[in-house]
């Protein structure tokens, strides 16, 4: 039997905290422990800490908030106390989550003691930037984050949309570690009358839904437009448009969306129904790394219209789990949604299929990846090259 590892997870955000990020680690981090490893969590003080005390497996530092993103930090940088900390109690590995002041000082610490460090490309900052208008940023953070990611022994990335942009800008020692779902809180049976009631809607009504961050790297542009198309082109059927998730760019949607539904940010079983209660699934964003609500929207039976790239590519073959249009191309995306309300036989048999598909993706097989992943590193001992 192999041995248990001794592994370190930094990261500047952990549930329960609400983002795809924050998600994945807390289930990876779940997985490591039932499999019997010891994983310490290195992350800034949240809100709810107060009475929290740090201990051998949690370190918490002082974050400073995010503009823009209530709820979310930069770690405050940390090396000295990083270097003490294991030089008393040595990882056998790092898992580095996050490229921010924390990580940073993470890497810094990690390589001047010899640790083996894998490090998770999780956020497209890069890809960010030109979405706030920062395109000049963008060539810089890209040098940063080569410079980051290749100073570890691997660097896992989501999807294979994903690894070959990285691979073409010089990321070196990438490999695929996909994200998983978890079917039986996603599931077609969640769906609640009651609900779709409180939206307006019969039983013969169609919901539209779009989970997610409410922030402009997110392309909601293209939320309006595409059903505002739908309605056009389907006058006879009531669509309702039902959003979840809040942000910074909430008060203009709904603004410029005065009939949708406006549901924030939903939780466990109460963000299940909202999916398995919905009937359509659109997800406009161009900027994600993966997007784990694409495969929670079809482990809940939905009809997913994306575009092919990051979990959608990896996920959806086109008309006939879900509908795709090539990255960027916003006609083609509304042409798909329309398709899938063309008529009620196709939207019911996509819906099925999705399910079908995703009821295959569950996380135990990601966690054996991550574990398998982890141990190769710890037994290089020495990491990739030694200094910063």
């Amino acid at each position: 039997m192999s041995k248990s590892l001794r592994i370190t997870l930094i990261t500047e955000t952990y549930a329960p905290e609400i983002n795809g990020v924050a998600n994945t680690l807390s289930r990876l981090c779940d997985g490591l422990r039932l499999r019997g490893h010891r994983v310490e969590v290195i992350r800034p003080r949240q809100s709810d800490d107060e009475m929290r005390a740090a201990g051998e497996d949690l370190m918490l530092c002082r974050g400073w908030p995010i503009p823009g993103y209530p709820g979310l930090q930069w770690g405050q940088s940390s090396m000295h106390k990083l270097l003490r900390r294991w030089q008393r109690n040595r990882p056998d590995v790092l898992y580095i989550a996050t490229e921010g002041p924390l990580g940073l000082s993470a890497l810094r610490a990690a390589r001047r003691l010899g640790i083996a460090i894998v490090s998770g490309f999780h956020t497209n900052f890069q890809q960010y930037t030109r979405q706030y208008g920062l395109s000049f940023v963008t060539r810089l953070l890209t040098t940063y984050l080569r410079w980051f990611h290749n100073r570890s022994n691997a660097t896992l990335v989501p999807s294979f949309t994903q690894k070959t942009e990285l691979e073409r800008r010089g990321f070196e020692r990438l490999e695929l570690l996909s994200r998983g779902v978890d079917c039986q809180l996603f599931h077609p049976s969640k769906r609640s009358s009651a609900l779709r009631e409180s939206w307006g809607l019969e039983p013969g009504d169609t919901a539209i839904l779009h989970v997610g961050r409410l922030a402009a790297e997110k392309n909601l542009g293209l939320l309006k437009t595409t059903f505002d198309g739908l309605v056009s082109t389907y006058p006879e059927k009531n669509l309702r448009l039902v959003i979840v998730g809040d942000g910074p760019v909430r008060p203009t949607l709904q603004r410029q969306l005065p009939d949708a539904i406006f549901c924030g940010t939903q939780r466990g079983d109460a963000l299940a129904a909202h999916y398995a209660s919905s009937d359509l699934f659109l997800f406009p964003s161009l900027t994600e790394t993966f997007g784990n609500v694409v495969l929670e929207a079809l482990a809940s039976g939905l009809g997913v219209v994306a575009y092919d790239e990051a979990a959608a590519a990896q996920h959806i073959r086109h008309g006939h789990n879900g509908a795709v249009a090539m990255p960027g191309d916003a006609e083609g995306f509304i042409d798909a949604a329309r398709w899938m309300l063309e008529d009620e036989e196709t939207l019911r048999r996509v819906r099925l299929n999705a399910r079908q598909h995703a009821s295959r993706q569950g996380w135990a097989g990601i966690i054996d990846s991550f574990e398998t992943y982890l141990r190769a590193a710890s037994e290089t001992r020495e990491g990739v090259v030694l200094g910063v």
